[in-house]
């Protein structure tokens, strides 16, 4: 990046910042404070350390600062402002996810599009949401664009605060159906005389594999007999002889499935199960940032800043206007609308923002300034 085009989005970051507010954390006071300015070079350089003392009045420090990109710690701290983890005095952390793109495992960064990316990172967003409220039972939960390529949760729940580093190594693995345990998934009960065993479907990876093996059961019995093998045997891992052993334990036994119940169903039954597991773990886990959610010290985006390396807007999400959040469009600054830049660019450029398309030729061109800002931002597009 020029100078030119460094002082141009230094000073339009600055301009953003002098008519918005940012949204502070609970217990602001308490985190420790981080921004990267916009240093000359290629390099970047974290200031870190800080407390909220330190920086005073935050908007009137992003105002006159204007940094690149600006953080806070998960975690509170007695002193935010010591040089050092050990002096700082951990208090408790918050719970935070990232999803990123580039973590997605259907998405290639060099040949997905912006808008692609971002569509899939919703998806996952809407499978994490599942663990959180659903299987954890968090209550005190945020939901923020990161302004880049994906999303941040945050939990804020008391029984969460204290966990170490470990225990939310565990949560990661749950997240991940990390050495999932396909057998805990199975409870005995004695209904009589004898043992069965019963897939747990009340919550959790047991209801998720329930669940499919259900939909699948309903799609098999739909079929006749050809064709109901045939779609046995498209599930990896099941061959012409599992495929008539599960489909026979489904016909003698239609009761089995719908119940949970792995044991009036035989063999195939428990087959079947087994075969799902993977094909459910494969297709429900969130694809979490690992070190995140690990890291009690972690520097997590200032919701309401501006992403340094996109010009888009750090953006809270409301639970409820989920669905209708298109970051292409929420999270583009109304400052840099309305107005054009011209820019330079030496390869060509497609930008889908603001619910328009911009295709660009390499040459210099005058665009929207909310284009403009994306393309330096990102390294693409100099200020001419």
């Amino acid at each position: 990046m020029d100078d030119r085009t460094r002082e141009y989005l230094q000073d339009r970051f600055g301009d953003y910042y002098r008519g918005s507010a940012v949204a502070l954390p609970p217990a602001a006071n308490e985190r420790e404070w981080g921004h990267i300015p916009w240093t000359p070079g290629t390099g970047t350089t974290m200031v870190r350390h800080q407390s909220q003392l330190d920086l005073g009045d935050v908007d009137d420090f992003l105002a006159r600062e204007a940094p690149r990109h600006a953080y806070f710690s998960a975690a509170r701290y007695t002193d935010p402002s010591a040089s050092t983890m050990a002096k700082k005095g951990w208090q408790g952390a918050d719970l935070v996810f990232d999803l990123d793109a580039d973590h997605l495992p259907s998405i290639d960064p060099d040949e997905a599009t912006y808008a692609e990316m971002l569509a899939a990172c919703k998806d996952a967003l809407y499978r994490l949401l599942t663990f959180v409220e659903d299987d954890f039972g968090f209550d005190d939960v945020s939901v923020v664009f990161s302004g880049g390529r994906g999303y941040h949760v945050h939990v804020r729940d008391d029984e969460i605060q204290d966990l170490d580093s470990d225990a939310r190594r565990e949560i990661v693995d749950y997240v991940l159906a990390n050495g999932l345990d396909t057998d805990g998934l199975i409870r005995i009960v004695s209904p009589g005389a004898t043992n069965q065993r019963m897939l747990q479907t009340e919550g959790g990876w047991g209801r998720r594999v329930h669940r499919e093996m259900v939909d699948l059961a309903d799609e098999l019995r739909e079929m006749d007999d050809d064709d109901a093998l045939a779609r046995l045997t498209e599930i990896d891992g099941i061959g012409d002889g599992r495929a008539e052993t599960i489909l026979g334990s489904l016909q003698a036994n239609p009761d089995a499935i719908p119940e949970g119940n792995m044991e009036a169903g035989g063999p195939g039954i428990r087959l079947l199960k087994d075969t799902l597991v993977e094909r459910v773990t494969e297709t429900q886990t969130a694809p979490i940032d690992e070190p995140v959610t690990t890291d009690t010290h972690r520097l997590i985006r200032l919701p309401k800043t501006l992403h340094g390396g996109s010009g888009l807007v750090v953006t809270p999400i409301d639970r409820d206007d989920l669905d209708i959040f298109d970051p292409l469009v929420d999270a583009v600054p109304d400052r840099f609308r309305g107005q054009e830049v011209t820019i330079t660019t030496d390869e060509p450029r497609r930008v889908d923002l603001a619910g328009d398309i911009t295709k660009l030729e390499p040459g210099t061109h005058t665009v929207a300034e909310y284009v403009g800002v994306f393309l330096m931002a990102r390294g693409e597009a100099d200020k001419a």
